[in-house]
């Protein structure tokens, strides 16, 4: 729900009168004690900051009297006064983030131990300021005493898949400041793109910061240097550390497409246009690959003053390794009893150099695969288990896994997040080694046009419990929220929803042919533009508010748009001329529940997308697909066709065997086709693989059956290893 105008203005109007009680407050994260006066404090352009004479306070005192007037439109004056703010710094204020605010008639003075905590007080002053322009303002008298709960608040945006500007980046680390996040973990490389200038190597920016898309098009981008240090001292000022993550040995595709010849195979490679894991990875075994890597670490450490480099680690196949004799060589030599132990070297080593530079290295839980230095901080994402295993190691930690904001909102919303303990599975840590939560942002389906829907609200519930462990309720969270949506709209934030997704969309056959789509909005104010011609929808496009009825066969592509900006990526749907259309369909084996569909799925005349959990997709864990249409009438054919996908990092894979029968009476059963594939299970790359017979004449028939042979276990090298294989098929098209 949101706050109207109307209850809004109530609420300025209190603050102007001077009256103001804590529930009226609506600063997020909650501060861990306020007490809230009777009286207010006048701002207006007589009011003075008065700060230590020392750099940092004058830069924040700098970016309060900037903030203030944007905000209000207030021009404060140079000149002190009694009536002034007040910035102290204060050794009774303990905690290198606390801070203690006071607002009096008279005065308002923000005091901390440390220049944090002065700007966090600043950027709670800014949250008790009514929204509007204003020659004066009403600041309500409060009390507040606040210091964090965690040390660790991080953000973590890839932009390897989908490239960011900078001023989009910069625009975030104004809002994740306001809310008192306190570290940018910056996704820099992966497979698909390498976003940041490395001057010894150049073509690493000029081949692998682009990809060739399917269309044709060339997509990517990066950042110069000179850029990635503005970037960092924007941060900076805002009190947020930017942590940079270079991704090896995995997800460096994009970089062996530059320099291929520190792959295993030093063959000519590409950079990817699809997700999933990739078999080829640095070299461990070649010596050239550290001098690579350590000569890139030079150039990145001096543009990040944080104590910490993020080298990924997560995600490794180790293929390529077992393959080569440098690497095998390397492993005997080193004692190694497996990959694993190579992966353990490659980390080791690579951590003793940055240990040199004066950095500790951070990375994703994998990194404790065959054994990691206790000094390394492990990002777990793969759950409690992982996270046991790093602090039982002594390693610190920091909890990512269950704040994956690229989740959908409808299985992890506002209401969940503030109900997840940051410190989920770890409250028996020993001290020092939880150091606190990050929420990450994977770009795989993000991009700056529809990311702040996925960020927002979401991220002001992360920031709340990562900053306030105390006793939670969600009626005063919610009600504050409700303040904060005025101010994300002020700054032009396209947020989401915050318990369910965007949009939902559902395609069937129509009652009278064709099809009807029936959208469901997750905001207020949505409108629906589509296209039918293939491109994207534009404001100017054709709209509707629930439901559109779709006549002929095409693509169709959906997009929500309010207040006249598209809110998300198109949604795109491929409908097809299927004589199966509407005909009953029955299955030998039931699929999943999980991934059933609806009854007609297989024959609805709908293509699925490359997302299986699009509801067009049909599955079965270590089951057949073995599905049986009634034509209901003896029917000419020239052809069947049917879509399979692959992904295996989600244990799905390919069929071994494809089978096509016809009858005429649903009893006895004529082969017509049949093709043995051969599946790479090791093979990450997403796949959707069409398997067609055609007739150079018609066949007659009224029963047709598509039979499907599950892979069955998957193979010891896997990651799901002794897991059934999942089978996922789509529209059983016949024409």
């Amino acid at each position: 729900m949101f706050k109207t105008l109307a209850t809004w203005w109530l609420l300025l109007s209190v603050l102007l009168a001077g009256a103001c009680s804590a529930s009226d407050i609506s600063i997020i994260p909650k501060p861990q004690k306020i007490e809230v006066g009777e009286d207010s404090y006048r701002l207006d352009a007589h009011t003075g900051i008065v700060a230590p004479d020392e750099a940092r306070s004058r830069e924040i005192a700098s970016f309060l009297r900037d903030a203030l007037h944007e905000q209000t439109g207030i021009v404060l004056t140079r000149r002190a006064s009694a009536h002034d703010i007040t910035l102290k710094i204060d050794s009774s204020v303990h905690g290198d983030e606390a801070y203690r605010l006071e607002v009096t008639q008279q005065h308002v003075t923000i005091s901390a131990a440390t220049d944090k905590g002065l700007f966090w007080g600043v950027q709670t002053l800014r949250q008790l300021l009514p929204l509007g322009k204003s020659t004066s303002l009403q600041i309500p008298a409060v009390r507040i005493e606040d210091a964090p709960a965690f040390a660790y608040r991080g953000f973590m945006l890839d932009v390897g898949r989908h490239f960011y500007p900078v001023a989009f980046i910069e625009k975030q680390l104004d809002l994740l400041s306001y809310y008192k996040i306190n570290v940018f973990h910056w996704h820099l490389t992966d497979d698909q793109g390498w976003r940041i200038q490395i001057k010894r190597y150049p073509k690493l920016t000029d081949v692998g910061a682009w990809r060739t898309e399917a269309d044709g098009s060339r997509y990517g981008g990066f950042y110069t240097q000179a850029q990635i240090r503005d970037v960092v001292a924007y941060a900076r000022r805002r009190n947020i550390t930017v942590i940079p993550e270079i991704e090896m040995p995995g997800h460096s595709m994009a970089a062996l497409a530059a320099y291929p010849e520190l792959s295993c195979t030093g063959k000519p490679l590409a950079v990817p246009t699809t997700w999933g894991v990739f078999k080829d990875i640095d070299c461990v075994g070649d010596a050239g690959t550290f001098t690579f890597l350590q000569n890139v670490l030079d150039e990145v450490i001096p543009l990040f003053p944080a104590s910490y480099v993020h080298i990924g680690g997560d995600e490794v196949p180790k293929d390529r390794w077992h393959d080569c004799a440098s690497c095998q060589q390397l492993m005997h030599a080193q004692g190694l009893k497996d990959e694993e132990g190579l992966q353990s070297y490659f980390i080791q080593r690579i951590q003793h150099y940055l240990a040199g530079k004066g950095k500790t290295l951070m990375g994703w839980d994998e990194i404790l695969e065959g054994g990691a230095d206790r000094n390394a901080i492990i990002e777990i994402w793969r759950g409690e288990v992982e996270g046991r295993k790093a602090l039982a190691s002594g390693n610190r930690i920091i909890n990512a896994g269950p704040f994956y904001l690229d989740s959908p909102t409808a299985g992890l919303g506002v209401k969940k997040i503030y109900a997840t303990d940051p410190r989920q599975g770890y409250a028996d840590a020993p001290t020092g080694l939880f150091l606190g939560a990050e929420a990450p942002l994977w770009s795989e389906r993000a991009t700056p046009l529809n990311a702040e829907s996925k960020l927002y609200p979401r991220m002001l519930a992360f920031a709340e419990i990562t900053w306030n462990d105390g006793p939670r309720d969600y009626a005063d969270f919610e009600r504050r929220l409700q303040a904060q949506y005025l101010v994300l709209d002020a700054r032009g934030v396209n947020y989401g929803a915050e318990d369910q997704d965007l949009a939902t969309f559902h395609l069937a056959p129509g009652p009278h042919g064709g099809w009807l789509l029936q959208a469901t909005s997750g905001l207020p104010g949505l409108v629906f533009h589509y296209s039918t011609d293939g491109s994207d929808p534009t404001q100017d496009s054709p709209e509707f508010t629930d439901t559109l009825a779709i006549q002929h066969a095409g693509t169709l592509q959906v997009t929500p748009f309010r207040h006249g900006r598209a809110m998300d990526l198109p949604t795109r749907f491929t409908t097809i001329d299927n004589l199966a259309a509407g005909k009953p369909i029955t299955y030998a084996q039931p699929p999943s529940p999980h991934y059933s569909g609806a009854a007609n799925t297989l024959d609805d005349g709908l293509l699925g997308s490359d997302n299986f959990h699009d509801g067009q997709w049909v599955g079965w864990e270590g089951g057949d697909l073995d599905a049986s249409i009634d034509l209901q009438q003896p029917t000419r054919l020239h052809g069947i066709a049917v879509d399979f996908m692959q992904q295996s990092g989600s244990w799905v894979l390919l069929p071994k065997q494809v089978t096509f029968y016809v009858s005429s009476d649903g009893q006895h059963w004529s082969q017509l086709y049949a093709r043995t594939l051969k599946v790479d299970a090791g093979d990450a790359r997403p796949l959707v693989q069409r398997i067609e017979f055609s007739s150079p004449v018609p066949i007659s028939a009224r029963y047709v059956r598509v039979k499907a042979e599950n892979y069955g276990p998957l193979p010891s090298d896997s990651a799901g290893a002794g897991h059934n294989a999942w089978l996922f098929t789509d529209e059983i098209m016949l024409h």
